[in-house]
C-alpha cells in the first residue's frame, strides 16, 4: 500500500510538471502568433488547468482469471495445462478452476484435452 501511494506521489508531480510545461509552451506559441481573438487564449489555459487537476485512477490488480485468461490470448493455437502452470506460477487447482469458470463464461474452449484456445 505504502509502494502505491509512492507511486501516485510520483505521478502527481510529474504531472504538475507537465502542465507548467504545457502552459509555458502554449504562452511562447501564442507570443510567436499574434492572436485576433484573446477568448481562444484563456480557453486553452483553462483546458491545461483542468487536465492538471484530473488525477489518475488507481489499475486494478488483475484477478487469477484475468490472468489465466490473458495467457490464453496470447497464444494462437492454444496453451497447455502445463504451460499456463509455468507462465502464471499458480498451482494445479487454481488453474483448473479459472479454466472452469473461464469455459462457463464462453471465453474459452478446450480444443482437445488439455489445450485451451480462446473463443
Amino acid at each position: 500500500m505504502k509502494k502505491l501511494k509512492d507511486q501516485l506521489k510520483t505521478v502527481a508531480k510529474s504531472l504538475a510538471a507537465l502542465s507548467k510545461q504545457v502552459e509555458k509552451i502554449t504562452n511562447q506559441v501564442d507570443k510567436l502568433q499574434p492572436s485576433k481573438t484573446p477568448v481562444a487564449k484563456k480557453t486553452r489555459v483553462a483546458v491545461a488547468k483542468k487536465a492538471a487537476i484530473k488525477k489518475a485512477a488507481p489499475a486494478k490488480p488483475l484477478t487469477l482469471l484475468d490472468t489465466v485468461f490473458d495467457a490464453v490470448k496470447r497464444t494462437r493455437k492454444g496453451i497447455t495445462v502445463a504451460q499456463l502452470k509455468e507462465k502464471t506460477r499458480f498451482n494445479d487447482r487454481q488453474i483448473s478452476n479459472a479454466l472452469y469458470k473461464l469455459s462457463k463464461q464462453g471465453k474459452i474452449i478446450a480444443k482437445t484435452r488439455g489445450l485451451y484456445v480462446k473463443k
